[in-house]
């Protein structure tokens, strides 16, 4: 049959758009652009969206009496465009994660269509006594900024204390313990060598603070503070409304390039929003705090960021001592004089020793961890 005798749907004639294709676009696309038909001429002015993130194996997310009008599929996504009495439906898919979109004629059908779609559909896993929720924000380039949720274990203060070093562990105890009326400053930086167990440590504080406390980690911290958009929706949010005054912790890694001394003039204007965030207008009125991790010393940090009161706590995170190593080991066998990191430490234990370069200075036993 030639195009010529090919009669549009409905969908297609409800398009007051004209679109321009060309190879860089999908039939995907395509299917995103004819869902948007009734909504912009007013036919079915209202909307409603969920998205999820685990959606339960062999559901279509079809509601009752759906007709598909269009499906495409390609190797990042599928698109399914359906319609029924009154309103249409976009099923947008990724691996296990979904967005769907309901337009309607009014705003009842497009959440009762919703719900017939969407309620029950996600999978939410068995929450276990050690694990603990935590966020995970992105920028999507198709959807903007974007939260997934995920429980990650955690092991409890007392069973991970010993990984670290007197000092550590000691300015830890008073860490893991704070309250939200304790709180003073607004900055939580932890520092020293990679290796050392800051990561370990802050997905502890999460489990011991989430009573009061939701934690969320920034994927891409470094688009965070020079996307000020971004940065909006993901530190200002939604007031609290529920009046229990709940806290969030915004957990930065690896920020070595944003808060070292020179980061003012490198980083433009990301360092002075981070700060604002922390004790600035930005985090007035907000229960906000960041925690940062760094592989930099103290001496090479910018002087805002440690300055007196700024901080909640400053912690250098370093390797156990040769005594402390020894006995977290239970034996000296491949520990050197200046003790050990903890990825040192467990590479001992499963019987893989850390790369070394011998040193002309220092004799046999020393060596550089990589």
């Amino acid at each position: 049959m030639c195009a010529d005798h090919v009669q549009p749907s409905a969908a297609e004639e409800s398009l007051p758009l004209r679109l321009t294709m060309d190879d860089s676009d999908s039939p995907a696309d395509v299917v995103d652009a004819l869902f948007l038909g009734r909504f912009a001429q007013g036919e079915q002015p209202y909307s409603r969206s969920r998205s999820m993130d685990r959606v339960r194996a062999g559901l279509t997310l079809l509601p009752p009496g759906a007709r598909i009008l269009r499906s495409a599929k390609d190797e990042d996504r599928s698109a399914l465009l359906a319609e029924g009495e009154g309103f249409t439906l976009l099923v947008s898919r990724w691996n296990r994660g979904a967005d769907v979109t309901v337009t309607a004629v009014t705003d009842e059908l497009a959440e009762k269509v919703l719900g017939q779609a969407a309620d029950g559909a996600e999978d939410e896993p068995e929450p276990q006594p050690e694990n603990v929720p935590m966020g995970f924000w992105y920028f999507s380039p198709r959807r903007g900024p974007h939260r997934t949720s995920r429980q990650i274990s955690a092991g409890t203060w007392d069973e991970i204390r010993p990984n670290y070093t007197a000092p550590v562990a000691e300015a830890m105890d008073q860490l893991m313990k704070v309250a939200p009326e304790e709180i003073s400053g607004r900055l939580l930086l932890l520092h020293g060598p990679p290796g050392t167990g800051k990561t370990s440590a802050l997905r502890t504080l999460a489990r011991s603070w989430r009573d009061w406390c939701q934690v969320d980690c920034v994927l891409d911290p470094e688009r965070l503070f020079n996307d000020v958009g971004y940065l909006m929706d993901i530190a200002i949010g939604e007031d609290d409304s529920t009046g229990k005054g709940r806290w969030r912790l915004l957990l930065l890694e690896d920020c070595d390039e944003l808060i070292r001394g020179e980061a003012k003039h490198a980083a433009g204007q990301a360092l002075s929003r981070l700060l604002n965030l922390t004790d600035g207008l930005l985090g007035q009125g907000r229960n906000v705090l960041v925690g940062v991790t760094t592989n930099e010393d103290l001496e090479r940090m910018h002087p805002a960021v440690v300055r007196p009161g700024r901080c909640l706590a400053r912690i250098e995170v370093g390797p156990l001592t040769r005594t402390e190593a020894t006995h977290w080991l239970g034996t000296d066998q491949g520990i050197g004089r200046e003790g050990a990191s903890l990825a040192e430490l467990y590479a001992l234990r499963r019987g893989t020793r850390p790369a070394q370069v011998p040193s002309q200075d220092s004799g046999a036993d020393a060596g550089l961890y990589l």
